[in-house]
């Protein structure tokens, strides 16, 4: 169990793949949504936020991948790696990184062997989705840019 909080580089990651939204708007299956993908009974259609605000909702929502990943892995890892780690937790949900082959390779200490990992959640209705392939693609770049 590793004990890290979400750097800047890792809000920054994952602020560029959200991307931010002031005004709710309605997702692809019409669950209304703000900021950097906030979600929840509080949104609704016609409400704004600012971007101080949709920071503080990020913050908030985040805070179960950091918990997630800081109990999943059990490995030495680096604070570049957590990072990855949780973009990829806060995308595809605590249950995908705990499932993972992903995982079992950085619980192993094969951190050669899980970097390639990433790249096979690139898909949706089996089909590889452009925006998730970048978006993996940045987080097995971030993963591999330090070793513990």
């Amino acid at each position: 169990m590793c004990n890290f909080t979400y750097s800047d580089a890792g809000f920054a990651l994952t602020k560029q793949f959200e991307g931010l939204r002031l005004t709710a708007y309605q997702d692809q299956v019409g669950v209304w949504t703000i900021g950097y993908g906030h979600t929840g009974g509080e949104v609704h259609g016609g409400m704004t936020i600012t971007e101080d605000q949709a920071d503080t909702l990020l913050h908030s929502d985040v805070a179960a991948a950091v918990t997630c990943v800081n109990r999943a892995v059990t490995s030495n890892i680096a604070q570049s790696q957590f990072d990855a780690l949780v973009d990829f937790v806060f995308n595809l949900g605590c249950g995908s990184l705990l499932s993972s082959t992903l995982l079992r390779y950085i619980n192993a200490g094969q951190f050669d062997l899980a970097a390639p990992q990433f790249l096979l959640w690139d898909h949706a209705g089996g089909v590889v989705v452009p925006g998730l392939l970048a978006r993996r693609q940045a987080e097995m770049a971030l993963f591999q840019s330090t070793t513990p």
